[in-house]
């Protein structure tokens, strides 16, 4: 691994820019889910499952929404996107403490369905400015600025409803979100490279929307729910042991390791295959339930499976970008966030089924067995297993020069942290209750 690479993206102008407001802009944005749930389980005094069913939606309606966001980012530009989205944000946040829960649970529906685009359109910022053999330094370097808003974020939101109350801190929300959405407005990063703007003709969906790609969001699917299902399972883990409040330690020490894979990656002179990290991801997560002894414990047994985080996940990423024309990236990269959602999404109810009936042992063997047997499956789908070291072009079809599904990157800790807002708000608002 080299530094080179980092100095020489940091050096690229508007990158330095790009990721210090992308870094603040998605600081509020992590905060949202655990900012309901504790609105709804404090201030309106309704059951976990009642806050359970507002994310449920908000994350519904997100999934819905990133695409739709993405392709009119491809159409119209960043700025009307985040123009209309801002404000849709912070009518509800505005709104929302004075909401009845019925109120609540749509407007959550309808503002998932308007969420602001940040982390989609930071990675199509980074592709746009970054030369493409640089591609994995440029998403690795987003993917730890992502860890960090994980890290501030839902911890900042838990002491300002502690310190202020929940109706205070949605207001504090919707002034976030409104800075968040002028600062991208103000900064305006090109979504596109000069070559790509020049080339006004969109390329069909189905040239580029194949087998190949819908497998791989299959994959970061999967990923996001192994990633949900281990955090579920930490906390149980803990709460078994009567360690509860260990767990932000554990989960921050998780996420920590997440940064050090990430960085590693994307120092490398080559990546590797997205199903060779996933799959390596979902075998290391399986013997984690073994881990018995104490917290310190569970904090050893994370750090394989926490260093393939990152990496795992921000190849799909890249393999994404390099999928599709640069007439659609917004679009793709929407669907992969719909992908990420819906991951989360599943993982709760099932990886809780699994807890409350066997333990949360063999919600960890469940989860990384699932998904390495997804990978596994996935094979057939790719041409070569490693990726070629400069990444190659995207032809008309959509496929890549180097391989089906192999590529290389690092982009996205957002899912390891971000796809699971809603599930971790769940936890920390059950962690501050008890």
């Amino acid at each position: 691994m080299a530094i080179e690479p980092y100095r020489r993206v940091l050096a690229l102008p508007g990158m330095r820019a790009l990721l210090l407001v992308g870094l603040i802009a998605r600081v509020p944005l992590t905060g949202t889910g655990i900012t309901l749930t504790l609105h709804v389980v404090g201030d309106l005094r309704l059951g976990f499952l009642q806050a359970g069913l507002v994310g449920a939606v908000s994350m519904g309606g997100s999934a819905l929404g990133s695409p739709i966001a993405g392709r009119f980012v491809d159409r119209s530009g960043l700025r009307p996107v985040l123009a209309a989205t801002t404000a849709a944000q912070a009518a509800f946040w505005c709104a929302a403490p004075h909401l009845p829960y019925q109120a609540l649970l749509a407007g959550s529906l309808v503002a998932g369905v308007l969420s602001q685009p940040v982390f989609g359109a930071i990675r199509q910022c980074v592709a746009a400015l970054v030369p493409q053999a640089d591609h994995r330094t440029g998403f690795a370097l987003d993917s730890m600025a992502v860890e960090v808003s994980y890290m501030v974020g839902p911890a900042l939101a838990v002491a300002s409803v502690t310190a202020f109350g929940a109706p205070a801190t949605m207001y504090g929300v919707a002034a976030g979100l409104v800075g968040a959405g002028l600062g991208l407005f103000l900064l305006n990063p090109p979504t596109r490279t000069e070559a790509e703007s020049a080339e006004r003709e969109a390329v069909p969906r189905r040239q580029w929307l194949r087998p190949g790609l819908i497998m791989l969001l299959g994959l970061a699917a999967g990923l996001t729910f192994v990633l949900t299902a281990t955090e579920l399972s930490l906390v149980a883990t803990l709460r078994l042991d009567g360690a509860t409040e260990w767990t932000g330690l554990v989960v921050a020490l998780w996420g920590g390791y997440s940064m050090i894979g990430g960085f590693v990656y994307g120092g490398l002179s080559r990546g590797l295959s997205p199903l060779l990290l996933i799959g390596g991801l979902g075998a290391a997560t399986m013997p984690v339930g073994l881990a018995h002894g104490g917290w310190w414990w569970l904090c050893l047994a994370v750090v394989p499976c926490g260093l393939l985080c990152a990496p795992a996940l921000s190849s799909t990423v890249d393999a994404v970008n390099r999928r599709v024309p640069a007439s659609a990236r917004g679009e793709a990269m929407g669907l992969h966030g719909t992908a990420l959602t819906m991951g989360v999404a599943a993982a709760g109810p099932l990886a809780g089924a699994v807890v409350d009936g066997y333990g949360p042992g063999w919600a960890f063997a469940a989860s990384g067995a699932l998904v390495a047997l997804l990978a596994l499956a996935a094979t057939p789908f790719r041409r070569v297993l490693s990726p070629p070291a400069v990444p190659g072009p995207v032809v008309a079809g959509g496929d890549l020069a180097g391989g089906d599904l192999a590529g290389g990157g690092t982009a996205g800790g957002d899912a390891t942290r971000g796809e699971t807002a809603a599930v971790g708000g769940a936890v920390l608002a059950d962690s501050a209750r008890s």
